[in-house]
């Protein structure tokens, strides 16, 4: 692992784990981090040895602090005589970073823990609640900090929390930026569960596990219709469950599901 490349992957009994290993900075991601986590969820959306993906960081500054403002890719190839900034520059390096990173995991295939364990600010945040299921210890907090340095959300944020909790209470955490406990933001539909800061990675381990094992092409098409749900009118979203379920049922798992009902055993499901 470089300096500059401080993210890892592992991968055992269909959990794949990618790591942000940059305590020092609280987790902040610079854009070949970045670029890598999203590399990484692209493939693991099609990858049949990984069934469930978790999202984590080391250290107990940060879960991901956002961007490293200090680390910018480098700029495109400019003929003689033209600007550094052309208009349209700003626009095509948000839609291919974080925009990217945040949508490779709201479509990924697979559901996506995120282990936070610490401050999710900024784009770390929107990293955070892009995932399936969040799970937080009790120290953390989750900080929409745009605003207060004078920028406006990027990283899907504006989407991903007025939907997880109304437009009025989203507005109120984008303009003052205040810091939500852990605790606040189970309660406003942020987390999915808070437990004590030494139960978190038992507790993520055990859900894991549980996706592990579980039909991984019908929380696929589970995923996608409930992402869709709030995007689409009622006959859109009803022509998506009927396509949902034309293509779970020819999946293997659906029928050894049905088969372990009507023989009155657990299911072995495989993932496909």
């Amino acid at each position: 692992m470089s300096a500059d490349l401080q993210v890892t992957r592992s991968v055992s009994g269909g959990i794949a784990r990618f790591t942000i290993n940059r305590p020092e900075a609280g987790g902040a991601i610079n854009y070949l981090m970045r670029d890598q986590l999203t590399q990484w969820f692209e493939e693991a959306s099609a990858d049949l040895s990984i069934r469930v993906i978790v999202l984590q960081s080391e250290g107990t500054k940060g879960f991901c602090t956002g961007a490293d403002l200090r680390s910018m890719p480098p700029a495109p190839s400019r003929p003689e005589g033209a600007p550094d900034k052309a208009i349209g520059d700003n626009t095509r390096l948000v839609r291919s970073g974080w925009q990217r990173l945040v949508n490779s995991i709201l479509d990924c295939e697979k559901p996506v823990i995120a282990q936070v364990q610490a401050t999710a600010a900024g784009g770390g945040m929107h990293l955070a609640l892009a995932c399936d299921i969040v799970v937080a210890a009790e120290s953390a907090s989750f900080v929409e900090a745009f605003v207060r340095r004078g920028i406006a959300p990027d990283a899907a944020g504006a989407w991903l929390l007025t939907r997880l909790v109304g437009l009025t209470k989203a507005k109120e955490l984008f303009f003052f930026g205040d810091a939500v406990s852990a605790t606040e933001a189970a309660r406003l539909g942020m987390v999915t569960k808070v437990v004590p800061d030494h139960e978190l990675i038992d507790c993520v381990s055990a859900l894991a596990n549980r996706l592990a094992v579980a039909p991984t092409r019908a929380i696929a098409i589970t995923k996608f219709l409930t992402n869709r749900a709030l995007d689409v009118d009622r006959t859109q979203a009803l022509h998506d469950e009927a396509m949902g379920q034309e293509l779970v049922t020819y999946t293997e798992d659906m029928r050894e599901g049905i088969a372990a009902f009507v023989e009155r055993r657990e299911p072995n499901f495989k993932g496909w």
